[in-house]
């Protein structure tokens, strides 16, 4: 058993869901691409008395700590398997009695990234994003990833970057870039310079805005394009909700990485509906980054 704050690196939350396992599946492949350790982490949530229990409260503890071994041992199972080689990386499991997005965010501040599926055991079927991801994509202190069980994994397609000039779109940028140059990927960046759908406004010339858009992104770009030569960028600019355009592209993707809240949002906003309908929406996995 070893602490995250020990073995900086990725962290994955794991319960035995299907969206777990394929975050760790996910997680496995990321840090041999980085070279970094994993850990794979299994909250308990604090047991509740009532007047009506009828089972010790110590009982009820040492149930919730062997059903968190066998998830744990599960999930180090699909690690091994999902990295094998003599040079795989380092697995760290731990766990920890607490409430779960509390403990997931703490633990996050010293982790590269922390991945979690995008549903855990006790959500609904058709809920597309569980309370415990929700929670994280608001709180976590490191860049979230967010995967489905049913995410593409054609290594051959491009990474998908949502871009508006915000300052989490800036770091989301970096990541993006990063990302795509680890995986030997084309990056496509996907700018929505007009939020106003395909409206037949006659008064205005939208061909001058939407050069003038692409030029400003070309320039935004260019400078990551100099750290990340060996990168192919494709520009992608749509004049209709972001939100709807990224989660089209993610068909075709195999990672989409967006801010955690773009232009819109006023000051105190953590998550803009961008990033949360992406996380929910996407057919491949979604890292969100925060401004800080």
């Amino acid at each position: 058993m070893s602490s995250t704050a020990d073995n900086p690196g990725i962290l994955v939350a794991v319960d035995g869901s299907p969206g777990s396992d394929a975050a760790v599946s996910w997680a496995a492949a990321e840090a041999v691409r980085r070279a970094v350790p994993v850990t794979l982490l299994s909250i308990t949530a604090p047991v509740i008395s009532t007047w009506s229990s009828a089972t010790p409260d110590v009982d009820i503890a040492d149930a919730q700590q062997d059903s968190a071994r066998s998830v744990l041992e599960l999930a180090e199972q699909i690690f091994t398997a999902a990295v094998g080689g003599p040079h795989a990386p380092g697995v760290h499991t731990e766990t920890r009695p607490s409430p779960v997005v509390g403990a997931l965010a703490e633990a996050s501040r010293s982790a590269l990234l922390l991945v979690v599926g995008n549903r855990g055991t006790g959500g609904h079927n058709r809920l597309p994003l569980g309370s415990v991801a929700a929670g994280l994509l608001h709180h976590a202190r490191c860049p979230v990833v967010v995967v489905h069980p049913e995410d593409s994994v054609d290594s051959d397609a491009p990474v998908v970057l949502g871009v508006d000039g915000s300052t989490s779109s800036d770091a989301a940028t970096r990541l993006a870039f990063e990302e795509a140059a680890l995986r030997g990927a084309a990056l496509v960046a996907v700018h929505a310079w007009s939020d106003v759908g395909l409206l037949p406004m006659y008064t205005m010339d939208w061909q001058i805005y939407e050069e003038q858009a692409r030029e400003a992104l070309t320039q935004r770009l260019a400078d990551w394009e100099q750290d990340f030569p060996d990168v192919r960028v494709d520009v992608r600019l749509v004049r209709d909700r972001p939100a709807h355009w990224l989660t089209e592209e993610s068909r075709s993707a195999q990672l989409v990485v967006v801010g955690s809240r773009g232009r819109g949002g006023f000051a105190g906003l953590l998550l803009g509906s961008v990033a949360s309908t992406v996380a929910q929406l996407s057919q491949a996995p979604v890292i969100v980054v925060r401004r800080d």
